[in-house]
């Protein structure tokens, strides 16, 4: 793994932590959510929504689902024994949060990825999915910059900081929200899930807790209450 696939997993790390969204769902970076304020119209031109395909879930085509998966593991890459993103299942999280609780971000989405396959081809003649990981990578700080030409509604700092979020949140918020497949996000930053039992010593514990089992919401689900 390169030197900035390894800051870039430091990074998102760290971010996950500081932000506190190792447990939950529901972050919204301020840059996304104040262009969606600003562009209530655009949806009126917008085209019509994507069919899925049969193996691609709820929302994405599989276009546009092979390009978030690259994307995001650009973002959060995977390395022998440290989960990436397309390990946790990110991809997953993003297309059921499109047909749920966000909704609303669809046509943010349609259009982020519109602009950024023609911006892949205008730049290296072929889309994102086929560019190495050097211009991959490329493509991602010029979003991150604003330097990337051609968009409007997102701007590229706008979709590239939702995205960036939004795989964040699919590494390590509970897998009932379909992201972090088998604890792969708790278990790299050391977080515990829900425990039976804390004793004192592990309250007083400064060191990473790693004593299975780790239990999140899903694996309660169905599970009848005990009496």
């Amino acid at each position: 793994m390169s030197i900035r696939d390894t800051t870039r997993r430091a990074f998102l790390k760290r971010a996950a932590v500081g932000a506190g969204s190792v447990a939950g769902a529901g972050l919204l970076p301020d840059a996304s959510a104040q262009t969606l304020d600003q562009h209530q119209d655009a949806t009126a031109a917008a085209p019509q929504a994507h069919a899925a395909g049969a193996a691609n879930g709820t929302f994405f085509n599989t276009q546009d689902a092979a390009t978030i998966a690259a994307f995001t593991e650009r973002l959060m890459p995977g390395a022998p024994g440290k989960p990436g993103a397309r390990d946790a299942g990110v991809l997953n999280y993003i297309d059921l949060a499109l047909s749920g609780a966000y909704a609303e971000l669809q046509e943010f989405y349609r259009r982020g990825l519109a602009q950024l396959d023609a911006y892949c081809r205008k730049t290296y003649s072929e889309p994102f999915v086929r560019l190495d990981t050097g211009k991959q990578d490329a493509v991602i700080t010029a979003l991150e910059q604003g330097k990337a030409t051609g968009f409007t509604w997102p701007t590229a700092q706008a979709f590239f900081e939702t995205l960036r979020t939004h795989t964040i949140e699919g590494l390590f918020a509970d897998p009932v929200y379909g992201g972090n497949k088998d604890f792969a996000g708790w278990r790299l930053v050391g977080f515990p899930g829900g425990q039976a039992v804390y004793t004192p010593a592990d309250l007083q514990n400064r060191q990473a807790f790693t004593r299975a089992p780790m239990i999140g919401l899903q694996a309660q689900a169905g599970k009848a209450p005990t009496t």
